[in-house]
């Protein structure tokens, strides 16, 4: 029997998770726990075979979590069940150790094919993170993630502040953890509670952000170096970039650090009426994804931009700009 610990902090998904692991017969679930502390305890104590490990966990995140059971449980295989997608939370899961890395949304059918690969000394990347959908053969353990992965441009339509900061947060976490970089372009008073979240997840931001592997800017400030003619200049645009870039490889001393943009200069071009102006400076960060592979971008828009009819063209355009769309 192969026993399994299964880490979900949501009951529902738990229970979808055991009763999938149950249509194999050589898998025996010994435990069933919803947080991050337990997760390393019940490690200690079971040793099983197996974790099956979310990254948003209460009490202790999923990467910290796995970063204690590496030391204290290493012969257990980890295999991250997430909805995490941002690629910088995938290559620190795998730069830990984990074998596996499943999207929450495509548990139902990937979760066993991701069991039956981790168990037999392979990796498993979800269908939707992989650079090509046909891709089957993922190399060795010791190739680097991110060359498994594509880099994204993605876009969180939030409904509140709450949500906003939360998403920003957790996109630009795992980059700062893992020795990487972050960027976020936002209003003073998001900066400020960006940073209240990471402090209150243990990571000491200010420090970062002294360092210079954080580099926290105003959009305002921001857009006023890349604006002519109410128009976001490509050139512009792109020397920012690069000065930015430039300062993050000499903060974390990697030539090509992996680099977690957040921001919301589209959404403020937005509220001010330049629509064009907003859906232009989603092209160039399309552009920049596509030119900078260790780059991965999130922007933010509050829902109720959207809510009027005559937005609707807009709207689609936006989403079309976007590798991937996500509603909090």
């Amino acid at each position: 029997m192969i026993r399994v610990l299964v880490v979900e902090d949501f009951e529902p998904f738990r229970r979808l998770i055991t009763a999938t692991l149950q249509k194999r017969a050589d898998l025996q679930v010994v435990s069933e726990v919803s947080d991050g502390l337990e997760a390393v305890q019940k490690a200690e104590e079971l040793r099983p075979d197996l974790i099956i490990l979310d990254i948003g966990l209460p009490g202790l995140n999923g990467i910290d979590a796995a970063r204690r059971i590496r030391k204290i449980s290493p012969e257990s295989k980890i295999l991250f069940l997430t909805q995490e997608s941002y690629a910088a939370a995938v290559e620190e899961a795998f730069n830990l150790g984990a074998r596996g890395y499943v999207f929450k949304a495509n548990a139902g059918f990937e979760l066993l094919a991701a069991v039956e690969a981790v168990l037999q000394g392979n990796e498993f990347i979800s269908e939707r993170l992989r650079r090509s959908p046909g891709l089957t053969s993922l190399g060795s353990a010791s190739e680097p993630a991110r060359a498994r992965l594509a880099r994204g441009h993605e876009v969180q339509f939030y409904s509140d502040d709450a949500s906003f900061v939360a998403g920003f947060a957790r996109f630009i976490e795992p980059a700062l953890r893992s020795g990487n970089a972050a960027i976020v372009v936002a209003t003073e008073t998001h900066r400020s509670r960006i940073v209240q979240q990471l402090q209150g997840h243990g990571f000491d931001a200010g420090a970062a952000i002294e360092k210079g592997s954080y580099q926290s800017l105003d959009v305002s400030e921001v857009l006023s170096r890349v604006m002519v003619n109410d128009s976001p200049d490509p050139g512009r645009f792109m020397a920012l970039v690069r000065d930015l870039l430039s300062c993050a490889a000499k903060a974390t001393r990697k030539e090509r650090p992996l680099v977690a943009i957040c921001g919301e200069c589209a959404s403020t071009l937005w509220a001010q009426g330049k629509a064009d102006a907003a859906l232009k400076i989603e092209q160039l960060c399309s552009q920049l994804t596509k030119q900078c592979y260790e780059v991965d971008i999130l922007c933010g828009f509050p829902l109720n931009y959207f809510s009027n009819k005559e937005d609707s063209e807009i709207f689609r355009q936006m989403c079309a700009e976007h590798s991937s769309v996500d509603s909090q």
